[in-house]
């Protein structure tokens, strides 16, 4: 099993069932760590839920509120999303700066979910191997890998309402999405970073939907992460390493300094995808713009976390020796991870892709160097939903939407309502027989416009002709 460990001992992520800090107890990697004795259902009762589904912990900082956007706004980009998703396909092709702009607005907490499953390519995925999932779902597991992610199931966000009761819906859904995983990549296995990432698209999708994003992360957005070895995860590190001397010459030469290897603070950062580390608001937006965009989102936020914590000669004085500094970037303080701040400097952060794989190239050369061969082989990795789309371009049957039910406005009824009654009347006119005509100068003429009786009846027609009238007219 691939292990990398901290200082008190605090990380496990490949296959370990469990970790232990310095004084024995059990804990979880991240913000909601909790002990085995503890029940995360003792509290659920006690306090109010919030528009979350949390009831309290670690990622609910106090005075640090979620930025609030007006209903109208809300509904306006409500229906843009519909839009966007009845044409998926269309405006990936020519609008894609529009998508992209609209994921850094944030999608509508109603359509997060579709949204998300439409931006991985996971919607195609799920389209193209039906029944797939539910193979998996039947299938027992191996035994190595269910004992573990059954021991680890209780410490994902156990401050959710989803999650909090043990062996409850969430939970084992949960278990469902993760079971399904390591059978259908066996060669990787379980790693206890894909958990949170799990947990949050069960927050928003059910089960299968969850298992096809999923699929589409560690294979697409962060391929190599969860493999043996964490060989992907450190080789991203010293790229972010070497993109923080760009950024923050204060920041990198401080780090290199106190030889702060990059796999020590921004491990959880990336395998979990901030989702351990930030306020929820500003999950969720990060979220919207990394599956969006790819990783280079997950790039420019602990790029700016870090310049943020270190990036001026004060803040280094601060923490003279590695110690402090880890204690440091543990300990965030809020107004750098709020939501309207983070999103924006992440936004305006000068940080490409071909910045990323630039690096990602010269990081592989000195790795090769050092290390020899990498030992995992991942696919290339993806930069956001218009590269999974290129690659793996959808038909139309791929993006169908499934049924919804349609509500109409009571003045929507009845207005269609008058309109088939007028629609109605309008068909006993045309089908009655004219009068025959008081003179006829030109017999010909009377050739020239046949009866309605002689006229074939459209298919519309014959299917709307339900009266008792109409059916006389025709016998």
């Amino acid at each position: 099993m691939a292990k990398t460990e901290m200082d008190d001992g605090e990380l496990d992520f490949q296959g370990s069932a469990e970790h232990l800090t310095s004084n024995g107890s059990t804990r979880s990697f991240g913000s909601d760590a909790v002990t085995l004795d503890s029940d995360a259902t003792d509290t659920s009762g006690e306090k109010e839920v919030d528009k979350y589904g949390f009831t309290g912990g670690a990622q609910q900082y106090p005075g640090l509120h979620a930025e609030d956007i007006p209903t109208e706004v809300l509904r306006q980009r409500e229906a843009k999303w519909l839009e966007m998703l009845n044409s998926w396909d269309k405006w990936m092709a020519k609008k894609h700066k529009k998508v992209k702009e609209r994921c850094q607005k944030g999608i509508p907490p109603s359509l997060r979910g579709r949204a998300w499953l439409y931006l991985t390519g996971g919607k195609v995925k799920e389209e193209q191997n039906q029944g797939k999932f539910q193979e998996l779902d039947n299938q027992p597991g191996d035994p190595k890998w269910v004992d573990i992610i059954e021991r680890d199931l209780h410490r994902q966000f156990p401050f959710h309402e989803m999650f909090s009761a043990r062996g409850g819906h969430g939970q084992q859904d949960l278990f469902r999405v993760l079971k399904a995983y390591t059978l259908h990549r066996p060669e990787e296995g379980y790693c206890q970073a894909q958990a949170p990432i799990a947990a949050v698209l069960l927050m928003h999708m059910p089960a299968e939907d969850a298992f096809w994003v999923l699929v589409q992360i560690c294979e697409k957005y962060l391929p190599g992460y969860y493999s043996t070895g964490l060989e992907a995860i450190q080789l991203d590190g010293e790229i972010l390493y070497a993109l923080l001397r760009r950024v923050s010459s204060v920041a990198h030469r401080h780090l290199k300094q106190h030889k702060l290897e990059p796999i020590l603070y921004m491990t959880e950062w990336f395998m979990c995808a901030f989702s351990r580390t930030l306020p929820w608001a500003s999950v969720l937006r990060v979220w919207d713009m990394f599956l969006c965009e790819g990783v280079k989102i997950i790039f420019r936020v602990g790029l700016v976390l870090l310049r943020c914590m270190l990036g001026s000669q004060e803040k280094v004085k601060a923490c003279p020796g590695l110690y402090e500094t880890m204690e440091l970037l543990r300990a965030i303080p809020p107004q750098y991870m709020q939501e309207r701040f983070l999103v924006q400097e992440t936004i305006y952060l000068s940080v490409s892709e071909k910045d990323i794989e630039k690096e990602h190239l010269a990081q592989l050369r000195r790795w090769q160097e050092t290390h020899g061969d990498l030992s995992y082989r991942s696919p290339p990795r993806m930069h956001g939903a218009k590269a999974v789309m290129s690659a793996e371009p959808p038909g139309r049957q791929d993006l169908r939407q499934r049924p919804t039910i349609i509500v109409e406005s009571p003045a929507e009824v009845d207005g269609a309502r008058d309109t088939r009654k007028a629609k109605k009347e309008k068909r006993k006119k045309r089908v009655l027989p004219p009068p025959p005509p008081a003179e006829t100068k030109n017999p010909s003429s009377s050739l020239t416009v046949p009866s309605p009786l002689l006229q074939p009846l459209s298919s519309h027609a014959s299917k709307e002709s339900v009266s008792s009238a109409e059916h006389d007219t025709y016998l």
